[in-house]
């Protein structure tokens, strides 16, 4: 019966003549899951932000629902109460979507900031993986060589 090759061996002996660093690896992971880590502090601060206003503005629409539900003493005052209540809402509208594109502003900038930092932050890691790499390569081609 023939016998089969033990590729595992082969595999093992194949990885173990080629030099493979993992810490650039793992840097590359760290510098990663650094940028997610404060791309997701960006994210969730502008939630918060957004959160906050949109309870303000029902809060403060509520109230106003309250002035209109209310009895009047003269027919005349609904119509008053609920044109009060419409320009009320037109300006509470225009600050809470101005409030709200400031902060799509305020994360657009932090976004590009991060997304710049990140990627001089990479770039760097990847130099400095070639040139290890590089290095470590040469030594062992001058082993090899010198057998």
């Amino acid at each position: 019966m023939a016998k089969t090759d033990d590729f595992t061996k082969m595999m093992k002996d194949m990885m173990g003549n080629m030099p493979f660093d993992m810490s650039a690896m793992q840097e590359g992971f760290k510098t990663q899951a650094s940028f997610a880590e404060k791309l997701s502090k960006v994210a969730i601060e502008a939630a918060e932000k957004s959160s906050e206003i949109s309870s303000k503005w029902t809060k403060d629409t509520l109230a106003k629902v309250t002035e209109v539900a209310t009895v009047k003493e003269e027919p005349a005052d609904y119509p008053k109460a609920m044109t009060d209540f419409a320009s009320a809402q037109a300006e509470l509208a225009a600050e809470n979507i101005a409030a709200f594109a400031e902060i799509a502003k305020k994360v657009q900038m932090e976004t590009i900031e991060l997304m710049l930092a990140a990627g001089k932050d990479m770039g760097e890691d990847m130099t400095a993986a070639a040139k290890k790499a590089t290095t470590e390569m040469s030594k062992a081609a001058k082993k090899a060589t010198a057998k």
